[in-house]
């Protein structure tokens, strides 16, 4: 008899999904160097040199620091006790795992899983909130900063009209639907058995939220932290931007500045595997819209994959440390 869970028929769960992210990455990189210029786009990735990568390499560990630094506060204020060197491993682990497993948050997953297993009962919820929440605290200035950025490119007249027109559009589609499908997965949540459970969880994830948000110095803590961990972001696009001699060939470095959040913005939809693809369709078209070659925004993108990637890849390591 099979032991329970080790079923051969049965198939592993969650296989599916990755390997249709993995297509769907591969369909829209195929689509989008269907549409650009190949040689063009090698000869920028090949215009970077090593001095660049090293100090990719610089900005990109001051990043994970950063970052584990506010994953230990954010879990630090919930009650779970947690040392830097063990926040930064986990970190660095679960940022090369975002890179290489499809959706792109499967090693925020793994963190608060190898984190929770050795925990008491009690505090397995907060770990995983101090995951969640972390994770929230940089999109709250990512979004922001991108949506001040195309107001800016809007204003100046940096994108072509339509653009505008689509932007207006797409805007009016998200606000109409994500509301209804809230409203209806709080009433399916209510006529279920899980209703009560639910609102217990409600009220636990309301009270973290609090402790790890609310106050001046939590506030100013999460979003000071933020900002910086977005700015070591943005400071990777503007090296690989000056490795490739963009602002040689006379493209303005505030036009650029101001794109690149869009890239990051992409990135934050689990669709692919660690935003490729969608990164650089989103590049192919924002460039030409904002009167730059296409070949060249998608060149930046697939640099900035490329050059995460590579950094990324000691975090591997901390997969022999057993937690």
């Amino acid at each position: 008899m099979a032991e329970a869970g080790l079923n051969p028929e049965r198939p592993v769960p969650g296989f599916g999904r990755g390997v249709f992210r993995w297509c769907v990455t591969l369909l829209l990189l195929g689509t989008v160097l269907v549409f650009v210029d190949i040689d063009k786009l090698a000869q920028r990735l090949g215009m970077v040199p090593p001095t660049i990568v090293l100090a990719v390499l610089v900005v990109s560990l001051i990043q994970v620091a950063l970052s584990a630094w506010r994953w230990r506060y954010t879990a630090n204020r919930l009650g779970v006790a947690m040392g830097f060197g063990f926040a930064f491993r986990e970190y660095y682990l679960a940022g090369f795992l975002n890179q290489v497993l499809p959706g792109g948050v499967m090693g925020d997953v793994n963190r608060a899983w190898r984190h929770s297993r050795s925990a008491k009962r009690l505090q397995q919820l907060a770990i995983v909130h101090a995951v969640v929440l972390e994770r929230l605290s940089g999109q709250l200035v990512l979004v922001p900063v991108a949506l001040i950025a195309v107001s800016g490119l809007w204003w100046t007249g940096q994108l072509n009209s339509q653009f505008g027109d689509a932007g207006v559009s797409l805007n009016l589609g998200y606000w109409l639907i994500l509301p209804a499908l809230a409203v209806l997965g709080v009433l399916l949540v209510s006529m279920t058995g899980f209703g009560a459970r639910f609102r217990r969880y409600v009220r636990r994830l309301r009270g973290d939220v609090r402790r790890a948000f609310l106050g001046w110095r939590n506030a100013l803590v999460q979003v000071g932290t933020s900002v910086l961990v977005f700015l070591t972001y943005m400071a990777v696009f503007m090296l690989m931007a000056t490795g490739m001699g963009l602002f040689v060939d006379g493209t303005p470095w505030l036009l650029v500045v101001a794109l690149c959040p869009l890239l990051l913005l992409a990135m934050v939809v689990p669709l692919t595997v660690s935003g490729w693809g969608v990164r650089e369709g989103v590049a192919a078209i924002l460039w030409p819209l904002a009167g730059l070659p296409a070949e060249q925004g998608v060149a930046l993108s697939v640099g900035y994959g490329a050059a995460v990637f590579l950094v990324s890849l000691p975090g591997a390591l901390a997969l022999l440390v057993r937690r």
